[in-house]
């Protein structure tokens, strides 16, 4: 099929810039203003900013590493289906129906409260337990050793 209207580049014939501003337009990025994030502090600061408000400066607050302390936790529902995985082990020892697992050899720090509890679970070396854990294990039948700090009732 014949075009009926001539290309661009046709059109432009006897223009030295073909369109593109001065003779050297259009060879490299010095006609955009430069390439990738050249200009971003200059001449593109505008559009930056636009693209993304928070591109310069700091935001927000990171707490020094050795502040954190990173503790090791497991869900209650971990423990009760490993409890005869734990006897086997010689971990954990079982006197009567009753599961006693020193939570400590574990390398646990704090039990959380997801999962089911079906077994009465008597658990010793806790550091720290969720009102959700305690509660499921206390409602099986099973016992919790704490720290007296945590023991105490709050007032």
């Amino acid at each position: 099929m014949q075009r009926r209207t001539p290309k661009r580049a046709l059109k432009m014939r006897g223009l030295r810039s073909q369109g593109y501003g001065h003779t050297k337009g259009h060879r490299a990025a010095g006609q955009r203003g430069g390439k990738g994030m050249a200009g971003s502090h200059k001449h593109h600061y505008q559009k930056r900013l636009q693209d993304n408000p928070h591109y310069f400066g700091k935001w927000g607050f990171k707490r020094p590493q050795k502040l954190l302390e990173s503790l090791s936790v497991m869900n209650i529902g971990e423990i009760d289906e490993a409890a005869d995985r734990l006897v086997a082990g010689n971990v954990a020892t079982m006197t009567g129906k009753s599961y006693n697992i020193d939570v400590s050899k574990l390398g646990v720090d704090r039990i959380l409260g997801s999962g089911k509890v079906n077994r009465k679970l008597n658990l010793t070396g806790v550091k720290s337990i969720t009102p959700g854990a305690r509660s499921k294990v206390t409602a099986a039948g099973g016992t919790l050793d704490l720290p007296e700090e945590e023991s105490k009732p709050t007032s």
